[in-house]
């Protein structure tokens, strides 16, 4: 992962201010989803680099970067996520966690907390894909992206990226969004303190519930994978690892991108 220092500012020139969102002031917001700060963006280029630039600055543990539009939203590997104003939630919340320990599932964890959160304003319960990608029905909903800068063996600190789709987007394939009508600081009034929640969390394991939790959610479970082995999805385990039932036995991964054999 790239080290500290890699974001030297707070904002570039896609990166436009606002003091409110959606008729809400920045206070009243930050108040009601409970966050130390809240930095709000008309438009920025990545709300998870304007994070790092905040967090080497000294941002607090907790602080919450959104924006209602970004021009530069990416996620995992890299891959464009198209965010445009007033359809959906960009945002990144910083973390300094006290050991690195919670860090192997926590995009796990994050996951299956944003899930039960967004279930109120889903048509139906929201799934999981490994490792990061939240579905309603056969279309992506959201997806959770954890960007960590380090000192040495140590995390400094964590930019936790989610994308939503408020309204699913019409030029992008199977893509989903939520309930019609349903109101986008709502939804952040349910979904930023379960995601606060989940980061305090510092055990590295899934426990019991979790598992089961997850296990009730999981999309893949029992679909062939050709990546990242070739096999059968039996799920995930403690450490947060896609389980996959292959020729040669069982293999526990934890990375990769999941492709399914139905997908390719």
């Amino acid at each position: 992962m790239p080290g500290p220092g890699d974001v030297e500012s707070v904002a570039d020139g896609d990166d436009i201010p606002a003091d409110s969102f959606d008729g809400f002031p920045a206070n009243v917001l930050r108040d009601l989803l409970g966050v130390p700060a809240l930095h709000l963006f008309a438009s920025a280029g990545s709300a998870l680099d304007v994070a790092h630039g905040l967090a080497a600055g000294g941002a607090a543990h907790g602080a919450l970067v959104l924006a209602d539009a970004q021009t530069s939203g990416r996620g995992r590997g890299g891959k464009r996520w198209a965010s445009p104003a007033g359809v959906g939630l960009w945002m990144t919340l910083i973390a300094r966690p006290a050991s690195a320990d919670s860090i192997r599932v926590l995009t796990v964890r994050l996951g299956l907390a944003a899930a039960v959160a967004l279930d109120p304003f889903a048509m139906q319960p929201v799934q999981l894909k490994w490792p990061n990608d939240l579905y309603v029905g056969a279309g992506k909903l959201a997806g959770v992206l954890v960007e960590a800068r380090w000192r040495g063996a140590t995390p400094e600190w964590l930019a936790i990226g989610l994308g939503v789709n408020v309204v699913a987007p019409t030029d992008t394939p199977r893509a989903a969004g939520l309930l019609p009508g349903a109101q986008r600081v709502r939804v952040l009034a349910s979904l930023v303190p379960a995601l606060s929640a989940a980061i305090e969390r510092l055990d590295g394991v899934l426990d019991d519930d979790e598992l089961r939790a997850y296990a009730s959610r999981d999309l893949v479970a029992g679909r062939h994978a050709d990546a990242p082995a070739r096999g059968v999805i039996v799920g995930i385990n403690s450490a947060a690892e896609l389980l996959i039932a292959t020729r040669e036995g069982d293999v526990a991964l934890s990375t990769g991108s999941l492709v399914l054999s139905e997908d390719k």
